[in-house]
């Protein structure tokens, strides 16, 4: 399936895996990538010895000239460092959790980079799409982790009216119907996180898989008791009690993951202030939550890690209610675009006149 995106980025199939912390790793990026769609490796949990090292291992699992791509956190501190290093190593995407500045996406651009934020509001899409970016991934309510009070149904066609650039789709995807769901709304593609999260190629512990499969849709919640921000994941004992936790609880909590995080990441305590402080600015944050928004990996970490759904925040898009199964990459992609193409096949048959409708009214 040809479209603007896959002619941009090189893939054969307008599918993304979205940069999961702790998920999109080398394995899962190149199967997916492996399979035609675009495959982006998670950067934020890496230290830059580490992403050098991912940005290898996927070139070294798929064929010569494959597409893949590194979602960077653009507020980091060495978020400049790092783009230059997926620049020194090739890397044809970079997409972005937050809106890049116009110089960086300059910089990647003039390198050859294809630079692709995700944004969550039509305002956000015009401006990087006014300094340059040559995509957008615009994620709906429904979405994963950070997310947004709009509903892709409604953010979408905003944001196709609002930008010149490939729109990608995101948030409640996760089979061929969805994809032309949203290629009729104008977008280029779609990407999915939970989808990809819970196939095969994934290496989330199985048990953490399970908690995932047997989900309701009542069972993805949003809540801001993590970080002050809206977060969508599956509600856990860990959740509740975070949200009844007090501001002195929580604040211990706060620097206690913090410190793990520190002698996880090799960040000094400066680097975190000043990235916390990023977080901070323009938002109503107390300091525990700001170093629980510096430290959510450690959160991920320890379910999609270590197993740990007592310990660990599950992030997941309302999707995961209604996935049942654990394919592969292959199988995801391939059976994604076969229901998109027998969608495509039952639209183009509604399309066709009656074969009496010639004929003249009786009488």
């Amino acid at each position: 399936m040809d479209t603007a995106f896959t002619q941009l980025v090189g893939v054969r199939y307008p599918i993304v895996q979205t940069g999961m912390g702790w998920v999109a790793g080398p394995r899962l990026v190149s199967a997916a990538a492996n399979a035609g769609a675009l495959g982006i490796l998670a950067s934020a949990t890496m230290t830059p010895q580490q992403l050098r090292s991912a940005v290898r291992e996927v070139r070294s699992r798929v064929a010569e000239g494959t597409s893949f791509g590194v979602n960077l956190r653009a507020d980091a501190g060495d978020a400049a460092e790092r783009a230059q290093l997926i620049v020194d190593e090739g890397v044809r995407v970079a997409s972005f959790a937050l809106a890049p500045s116009r110089e960086l996406i300059a910089r990647l651009k003039d390198a050859g980079v294809v630079v692709i934020p995700s944004v969550g509001a039509r305002r956000h899409a015009e401006k990087v799409a006014a300094w340059g970016a040559d995509a957008v991934i615009v994620q709906g309510g429904e979405g994963g982790g950070h997310t947004g009070e709009v509903a892709t149904s409604v953010l979408l066609p905003q944001v196709v009216d609002a930008v010149d650039v490939p729109v990608v789709a995101a948030g409640g995807f996760s089979d061929g119907r969805g994809l032309v769901a949203a290629l009729s709304y104008g977008a280029a593609g779609i990407a999915m996180g939970t989808r990809f999260l819970l196939t095969s190629d994934s290496t989330v512990p199985d048990a953490v898989k399970a908690r995932y499969l047997a989900a309701s849709v009542k069972d993805v919640t949003v809540t801001t008791a993590v970080d002050g921000l809206p977060h969508r994941m599956l509600r856990t004992e860990l959740v509740d009690s975070l949200e009844r936790a007090g501001r002195a609880t929580a604040l211990l909590r706060a620097v206690r993951h913090a410190a793990g995080f520190k002698r996880l990441s090799g960040l000094t305590w400066s680097r975190m202030v000043r990235d916390g402080l990023a977080m901070k600015h323009g938002k109503e944050l107390s300091w525990s939550q700001v170093l629980l928004a510096a430290n959510t990996p450690m959160l991920l970490k320890a379910s999609m890690v270590e197993g740990r759904t007592d310990l660990g925040v599950m992030a997941s898009g309302q999707v995961a209610g209604v996935i049942d199964d654990l394919p592969s990459c292959a199988e995801l992609v391939s059976r994604v675009m076969a229901e998109a193409h027998s969608v495509l096949r039952y639209l183009e048959q509604l399309e066709r006149p009656h074969p009496l409708a010639a004929l003249p009214p009786p009488g």
